[in-house]
């Protein structure tokens, strides 16, 4: 008969719950009755228990396996969907692509305040109303030169009206085609 699983766990320094993981991944084994042999336990965990140097070199290799396959921090950062082979992401990856789009997010509210950028419906509300105060000028402009132009050509103003404003639309028509790529 051994110990109780909270009492080993107390005797290895972990809780109920840590040991009670150990037994269903099999890394220690439990007694018929439900106890724990210590002595046993304690030998079983130190063999199946990596430690931090291990643990570390086991990062080094699959920071190594990333690189030869070319998946990493990098690929995170650039939306690349990153997994364990079990099929799910390991919480230090969506850790770092959290990390990663919060500094995105910063570099981008830096620049704003900045005033390095500006917001995409106040530039398009600006282009327009510069658009349409062009378009007017020019719509208004026949109207103001073809008398000057008629007296100095020696024929009639309203032919003269006519025929400016007949160009200037014209002209606009032409520009009012080009699309430009917005996107």
């Amino acid at each position: 008969m051994g110990i109780s699983i909270r009492a080993y766990g107390r005797h290895r320094g972990v809780s109920d719950t840590a040991v009670r993981k150990a037994i269903a991944a099999g890394r220690i084994t439990a007694e018929a009755d439900g106890t724990i042999d210590a002595a046993r336990a304690d030998a079983d965990w130190t063999a199946s228990t990596r430690t931090p140097d291990e643990r570390l070199s086991a990062t080094g290799r699959l920071a190594r396996a990333r690189a030869a396959t070319g998946t990493g921090a990098s690929d995170v950062a650039a939306g690349a969907p990153t997994s364990t082979p079990g099929g799910g992401n390991t919480y230090a990856q969506a850790r770092t692509a959290n990390e990663v789009l919060k500094a995105q997010h910063h570099k981008l509210r830096i620049a704003q305040l900045k005033g390095e950028l500006i917001d995409r419906s106040q530039a398009m509300a600006q282009v327009f109303a510069l658009a349409r105060a062009e378009r007017d000028a020019w719509l208004n402009w026949p109207a103001r030169i073809s008398s000057m132009l008629a007296a100095e050509l020696n024929i009639d103003p309203h032919v003269m009206h006519v025929a400016l404003e007949r160009g200037v639309r014209q002209h606009l028509a032409e520009l009012g085609d080009f699309n430009a790529r917005l996107d």
